[in-house]
């Protein structure tokens, strides 16, 4: 099994007309992935890659039934096109730009956040991979391969390294989800536990966090009370001065120490989680618990 997406995932791709969403979507495409439809305004009634745009999700959802949406669009209109799919059904919603207003954000987090059936994933996200199944994103696929660890991370580049050690190692991965890095994501790590807990292809669990927010901390706190399987979670920006932003725009830590590597750490540690001090040691820890 998978979580979130496999290869009968109905797939949508908003800005599909673009250079970003014509390149990817022939990668998708390329994969495996089933993209049935893509949205641009003014577009509609024109193909790209043989898939079908229209001027409306709504549209494309009545045509073609996609179940899912990426969206290639640009920040500023990043807000709207998330609007779009989720009022029209959509279930999951991948974003991809980076830099998308933080009042944006906060409205679609607290507005997902009272959909438990719906998932934002982003935005600065990589997308969704289910190797062997589908992809929703950008990610270099020819790193993954199919297998037992369900993955999730706020950054894309140590995301990849850590899944390139555990394919180099035999070690393949169930699903992985770029959770972004911006400073509000759509969906938090605690509402994608209870997915992973319950997929019987995942047999353990890897977290990468970053400084910034509190996210890790409230999933040390769900994973305590309800995850019953291996966690192993890598923490970038442990030398981070307080204060300045790190790469990420949610990579910073308040002058109080709140979004430290510290306190996640701590607050992991106490809910029973292995912390690894690098990719390659995740590696190590997961051929102890797999």
């Amino acid at each position: 099994m998978s979580i979130l997406i496999d290869k009968s995932t109905r797939l949508l791709v908003q800005g599909i007309t673009g250079r970003e969403g014509h390149f990817h979507t022939a990668r998708m495409l390329e994969y495996g992935s089933n993209v049935v439809a893509g949205v641009t305004p003014g577009k509609g009634g024109t193909q790209i890659e043989g898939v079908p745009v229209f001027d409306s999700v709504e549209e494309a959802i009545k045509e073609t039934k996609a179940k899912a949406a990426v969206l290639f669009v640009p920040p500023k209109f990043t807000y709207g096109a998330l609007l779009e799919s989720m009022a029209a059904g959509i279930k999951l919603v991948v974003t991809i730009a980076e830099g998308v207003p933080i009042k944006d954000m906060r409205q679609i987090f607290h507005l997902n956040r009272a959909m438990d059936d719906v998932f934002v994933v982003g935005p600065n996200s990589f997308g969704v991979i289910s190797p062997g199944k589908a992809k929703a994103g950008f990610m270099d696929h020819n790193i993954y391969i199919e297998g037992p660890v369900g993955l999730m991370s706020r950054s894309a580049t140590n995301s990849y390294e850590t899944v390139n050690e555990m394919t180099k190692q035999g070690i393949g991965q169930s699903t992985c989800i770029g959770i972004g890095g911006d400073v509000i994501p759509g969906s938090s790590f605690s509402k994608f536990l209870p997915l992973f807990e319950q997929d019987e292809q995942t047999k353990a669990i890897v977290m990468i966090g970053e400084i910034g927010g509190v996210d890790e901390e409230f999933a040390a706190e769900y994973i305590k009370n309800n995850v019953s399987k291996p966690v192993i979670a890598y923490i970038a920006g442990r030398n981070a001065p307080k204060g300045k932003k790190m790469g990420h725009a949610g990579a910073i830590i308040s002058a109080s120490g709140a979004g430290s590597a510290q306190n996640k750490i701590a607050a992991l540690s106490a809910a029973g989680v292995q912390i690894a001090e690098s990719p390659a040691h995740v590696v190590e820890l997961l051929k102890k618990v797999l």
